[in-house]
């Protein structure tokens, strides 16, 4: 069976991404090489992120693609490869890796969803920024430093209280199905 992702050029998609362990804080350890894998990317291959955090183990991110564009996949191979090649070696890898030569810092897969219209993209948002808080690393979503949603708050589109008990919405599903 053939795995199949969803293509529409110009769209705007829903990315998690996780580490292979899952017990590592390597993503928040090494932040500056993940921004900057992401800013070389993106400076071949445009895109615009919506929104995006950063947890220990794993990053969810919301992009718009440029009308045309529905290359994904390429993206996140190449920040994927990009933070690898800049991370000190010494992770466990497993035979398959091994054989590849490939490095054991990410899981090969990742969960994308293509989103579907206004409420869709506002619950993904939503997640995103709720994300730290779910996960019990703060309480506060606004403290949590590895988040767009302080781009939100100075935009105005979200207050400084958000998503620590108080302004988060009801579902508290935020997208997830």
């Amino acid at each position: 069976m053939q795995y199949r992702r969803t293509d529409i050029a110009g769209g705007t998609y829903f990315f998690t991404v996780n580490l292979a362990e899952r017990k590592r804080t390597l993503l928040i350890d090494q932040v500056n090489v993940l921004r900057k894998a992401i800013k070389k990317v993106k400076q071949k291959h445009p895109f615009v992120i919506d929104a995006m955090v950063v947890l220990p183990d794993h990053l969810h991110m919301l992009w718009t693609l440029p009308q045309g564009d529905h290359d994904y996949p390429t993206r996140l191979m190449l920040i994927k490869a990009g933070f690898s090649r800049l991370i000190e070696k010494g992770e466990y890898r497993n035979a398959s890796r091994q054989a590849k030569g490939e490095r054991g810092i990410w899981q090969r897969r990742y969960w994308e969803h293509l989103i579907r219209d206004e409420r869709d993209y506002a619950n993904h948002v939503d997640y995103i920024h709720y994300n730290p808080v779910k996960h019990g690393h703060v309480e506060q979503a606004s403290t949590w430093q590895y988040s767009s949603i302080h781009r939100y708050i100075r935009a105005g589109l979200i207050e400084r209280d958000w998503g620590g008990g108080k302004g988060v919405p009801e579902s508290g599903g935020f997208g997830e199905r």
